[in-house]
Formats: C-alpha cells, structure tokens, sequence
C-alpha cells in the first residue's frame, strides 16, 4: 500500500540537493570548526558560507544568525534570552505571548514566570484563532520586555498580523520575536521585501517589525535537528545554553555543520522556487480552499478551524463534532493516509488542543480536531483520495456502512 503524507506541517523529507550540498561535511570534511588543523579550516569555511546564505535569505549580516538545533531551541533562545537580556538593561519584567503559541514559546514564558520573577500575559484570540492588534495595545505596559507570536499557527494554519503587532510592541519600546518556523518555505522571510501577498490583511504579515525570528531546517526540506534564530536588532541576548562560546558566545556547542549547510539550502531553494512561480502561493490556495469545501460537503458535521482565508496555502484543519480525533486518524493511517490532530509535539495525547480551548472550542469538540498539510509535489488525486477516505472512515465509524 502506498503513503499519502498529509502531515507534512509535522516534518518533510530531506530534499536531495540538500542532501547532496550535506554530504561532504558528513564525511571528508568532518572535522570540528573549532579546530585550527586544516580539516577544521575546511569545516568552518564551509560553516561561513551557510551562514552568510542564511543571512541572505533572512535580510541579515551573518554574525546576526544565531545556529540551533531548532525550532524550539530557536523559541527558547528567544523568548529566555532576550527577556533575561531585557532585564539586564532595565526593560522591566513583563512579557505578552499569544494564547496559541507553540508549546516551545509558552513552556519558555512559563519557565521565567516561575523562575525569573516575571509576569505574562497570554493574550486571547478570537475564534478564528488571530491575534487583534488593538487587543495588544491594551495589554502592553512601559515594563513589558518582549511580545511573542507565531507568522503562522502549526494546528490551524492562522495567518498572523505581525507586522502591525510588531509595531505596536516597538510604540511601548517592548522588543517583538516572531516564530516563522511554519511560514519559512511560503514566505519571504527578508524584512526589506514585500510579501508575497499584498492585499488585504495578509499583506500585515511582513517581517519588517520583527527584533528576531526561529525558523527550523525541517520544515521546509532540510534535515531535523538544525534551525537558526535570525536577529534583527542590537538587543542584548543571554545564551541559555553555556560552554565553549561558539556562536558569537550566545549559543555553545560544536557547531552541526552540515546541518547549516542543509538549511542555508534549503532555504535558498525556497527562495528562488517563489521566484520562479510568483502564483504559488494563490495557486496552492486554491486547491486548500477546494479541499475545504470538499471535506465539509462529504463530511457531515466538518467544520474548518482558523481563518478561512488568512492561512497557510497548503493547509485544512476541522473538528468533525461526535467522531473521535484519533479513532479517526487511525482509520486513514489504516488507509494510506497520514494525517494528524494538530502539533506533532502533541501527538499521541488525550488532551483537547489548548491552542483549539484558545479559540473558543468545547473540550470534547477539541479532541475531534484533524490537520491535513501537504507539500508542491503532493498531486491533487492524492488530495481527492484523502476526502473520499475520510468521508468513508467517518461513515464506518458511525455506523453507517
């Protein structure tokens, strides 16, 4: 039986370019880049050049790229770090993150309101799971040392406006971090370029308010285990991770060399690939939006969740009220498909998505949620394989054939 993955917001397979601009740092030119010998030479030169693509690619110089070992350290390093760093420079205590952040962002504010002596606000969303940018005027504070939100929410696929966020947070001095771990592949991730989207409310998710921004390499064709925080600004940053002061003395730790190597081409592919094809992201739209249709007219009770429109293109989450969530994805992994609730750092759990309580969903609905997300080379009869499979498992998991 042949896979259909559709759960690729959860992670991609290596692209082979990537793989191949890899390889030599995996085996002739393993050395360490801390190393003077010639061996280490050729590892740093090698790690140089990834970071200065890196650079180019975010709208940065290359010592503004901080290399991690992904999303969630990115979100750690952040969010602890520049607060920590905040505090230090007489910023105040006082940090504001989504009520639908990724776990990464939330655990970390969590960690310095027990830890650090510092107060957050978990601001609400309404229920399309969007973050009002007025709301947030009236949550900041002339204390408040940082504001944390996602360019693209993991479970919903919600579009964020952050440029108008971001300059909020900077009209109260408060710095403003954004997790574009989801949104690195789709969109320009250099502050001085236009999005690719320039009418209506997504034309507010530009980068251009952004003081540091978390991407990871797996998410759009490189390897797990390597992603960069991409600073914007001259704000002080405490490393979280202490040792032999590699990376500028703000992250420690032998450098995963063909890792920066797998992102920095990765990322430079998504950006000549949105070049090349201007229409992708309305094209892949289109099809997200005939997906959407099609699941909720074949499925009785399917409702979407996040924004109709302001959402990832390749992106179709619902609750389906009365069908189980999981009992549900595992009658289409039965099937070939592979789907999934929402955040892959969840998975397996039998708690309701919080990021879905966030949004004004009942608990038992919550656990009902379901996430369809693919990639340029799943084709359309996959998808309408997909629609016909899930309209099938839920009618046998009612009872009606």
């Amino acid at each position: 039986m042949s896979l259909i993955d559709l759960d690729q917001a959860a992670t991609g397979a290596v692209r082979r370019e990537v793989l191949e601009a890899m390889w030599p740092y995996l085996t002739g030119d393993y050395g360490n880049p801390s190393s003077t010998h010639s061996l280490g030479r050729s590892a740093a030169e090698g790690l140089d050049r990834a970071r200065a693509l890196i650079a180019r690619a975010t709208g940065v110089r290359p010592p503004q790229v901080v290399l991690t070992s992904g999303g969630t350290e990115a979100d750690n390093l952040a969010v602890i770090g520049l607060t920590l760093g905040a505090i230090a420079s007489g910023r105040g205590r006082h940090v504001i993150v989504s009520a639908v952040e990724h776990e990464a962002v939330l655990a970390a504010a969590d960690y310095l309101e027990r830890w650090h002596d510092v107060e957050v606000t978990r601001l609400p969303v309404d229920n399309a799971g969007r973050t009002d940018a007025a709301l947030l005027r009236t949550a900041l504070r002339d204390d408040t040392a940082l504001v944390s939100v996602q360019h693209a929410n993991n479970e919903v696929g919600t579009v964020q406006p952050v440029r108008a966020l971001g300059e909020e947070a900077h009209a109260r001095g408060a710095l403003f971090h954004v997790d574009a771990v989801q949104t690195a592949g789709w969109m320009s991730l250099d502050p001085a370029e236009s999005p690719e989207l320039s009418t209506g409310a997504l034309a507010q998710a530009g980068l251009s308010s952004a003081d540091a921004v978390s991407i990871s390499a797996h998410k759009l064709g490189g390897p797990k285990g390597v992603g960069a925080l991409i600073l914007h600004s001259r704000a002080r940053l405490e490393p979280i991770i202490h040792g032999g002061g590699q990376e500028g003395d703000r992250r420690s730790g032998t450098e995963n060399v063909a890792g920066a190597v797998g992102l920095a081409v990765a990322l430079q592919l998504a950006g000549e690939e949105r070049e090349a094809h201007p229409d992708r992201w309305s094209a892949e739209a289109q099809r997200r939006d005939a997906l959407i249709a099609a699941v909720v007219e074949a499925v009785p009770g399917a409702q979407l969740t996040g924004h109709a429109v302001e959402r990832l293109p390749a992106h179709a989450s619902f609750v389906v009220p009365g069908l189980g969530g999981e009992p549900l994805l595992q009658a289409l992994d039965d099937r070939g498909i592979l789907a999934s609730s929402g955040s892959a750092c969840a998975a397996g759990r039998d708690d309701p998505s919080p990021v879905l309580l966030a949004m004004g969903y009942d608990p038992d609905t919550a656990r009902t949620a379901i996430r369809f997300t693919w990639g340029a080379s799943t084709t359309q009869e996959s998808l309408d394989a997909a629609v016909r499979t899930l309209a099938e498992s839920a009618a046998t998991l009612r009872g009606e054939r």
